[in-house]
């Protein structure tokens, strides 16, 4: 390869006059746009969102306030005191008696009826006793046959004491004398005291009154066929002077009633009345069926204003029994537990208690256990009310609201 030697070497080209550059621009800020594009964000977030919290917060605050369960409550209320207050009484005649027929026979005649009032030992009724009679003629004739048997036996065997002294009669003769005397003693003391027996049985042909009272009953008639001890009364005698008079004190009561007590009798039949009672004796224990104790009481009657049967309240002036307290009846709730009601604890909590309840006035209820007076109970409690279940005290106008 040749070369050409005779070519030269150009110089390049010198570079055309740049033109001056420009200073450059500022630098954009662009953390001011993420700022404030931020700021529209959240401010559009809080604009879209803050009413849905709100809402949210509100929905809440009622479902909790819809599932929250308002109550009214009522405390347990002190009863009525005791003072003052009548109790049911039983008048009953002091003494009371049916009267029988000891002697068998036909009734001739009663003096007597129903209402009447006889002496002790006044004549009732009369029986005609023919089989009686009878006897008793056989029985005279018995006793005057043992008399003269007795007073043959009495000579004979003074006569054999004063043979044997001259030894006219043996030993054996007139001890025999002696024992037949004794025997014929002995036989005259049987037909006296059957004599004696037929004339008791004859005193009862006469029927009289064992005390003094009214005659209440009478059963009979003339003519009617009287078999003694058949069990049929002839009349029935109260005595209604004094009155018995029975009543049962309450439990809470009884430990105050004592022997001399003093009380009111009242008779509704007879307004604006009252008879001094006394107590004169109590059973001395408690009735378990019905909690009580039976208390006697004593009543004058001079003019039978009382009637014997009738039914009274006595009224003890000078005891005080311990008020007991009592519920409104829309408080109980009748479980298989028994009968319970619900309490409202401080810390806003139910608990239910079992109840013992005393007397029905009704509206309210006696509660003899299980509540005291410092005690919140619920109103017209719920079937779902339950031990520990949270609740809340609401006002009157909140739960008709409600």
């Amino acid at each position: 390869m040749t070369m050409n030697t005779n070519s030269t070497l150009t110089p390049p080209p010198s570079p055309a006059p740049t033109a001056p550059k420009p200073p450059p621009a500022p630098p954009v800020k662009l953390g001011k746009f993420f700022v404030v594009g931020a700021v529209l964000i959240v401010i559009g977030l809080a604009i879209g969102i803050a009413p849905r919290v709100a809402a949210r917060r509100t929905l809440d605050k009622e479902t909790a306030e819809m599932a929250t369960q308002y109550v009214t409550v009522v405390s347990p209320a002190a009863g009525k005191s005791e003072l003052g207050v009548p109790l049911p009484a039983e008048v009953q005649a002091f003494v009371e008696a049916p009267i029988f027929a000891r002697a068998s026979g036909y009734l001739m005649k009663w003096d007597v009826d129903i209402g009447q009032h006889v002496e002790a030992g006044q004549l009732l009724a009369e029986i005609d006793t023919p089989e009686v009679d009878q006897q008793l003629a056989q029985a005279k004739a018995e006793v005057a046959q043992a008399e003269a048997n007795l007073a043959l036996a009495k000579s004979t065997s003074e006569r054999w004491v004063d043979l044997l002294k001259t030894a006219s009669v043996s030993e054996q003769e007139t001890a025999e004398k002696q024992a037949d005397y004794a025997l014929k003693q002995a036989n005259l003391e049987a037909a006296s005291a059957n004599l004696h027996r037929l004339e008791d049985l004859k005193s009862f042909a006469r029927v009289t009154a064992p005390f003094e009272g009214i005659i209440t009953a009478r059963d009979t008639d003339v003519g009617q066929l009287i078999t003694a001890g058949n069990g049929r009364p002839l009349f029935r005698l109260a005595q209604t002077n004094p009155l018995r008079v029975y009543v049962h004190v309450p439990q809470a009561l009884s430990r105050q009633v004592e022997v001399g007590q003093e009380a009111d009798l009242i008779v509704s039949e007879l307004p604006g009345k009252k008879f001094e009672a006394k107590v004169v004796r109590t059973a001395g224990a408690m009735d378990p069926a019905s909690r009580t104790l039976l208390a006697e009481l004593e009543v004058k009657n001079p003019k039978n204003e009382i009637l014997a049967g009738s039914y009274a309240q006595v009224r003890f002036s000078d005891i005080l029994g311990d008020p007991t307290l009592t519920l409104p009846a829309n408080t109980l709730l009748f479980r298989s537990e028994g009968m319970q009601v619900g309490v409202v604890g401080p810390n806003g909590r139910v608990e239910m208690r079992t109840v013992k309840l005393g007397r029905d006035f009704g509206q309210t209820v006696e509660v003899v256990d299980g509540v005291s007076s410092s005690d919140r109970v619920v109103v017209n409690p719920s079937d779902s009310l339950a031990t520990g279940m949270d609740v809340k005290i609401a006002e009157p106008t909140k739960v008709a609201q409600k």
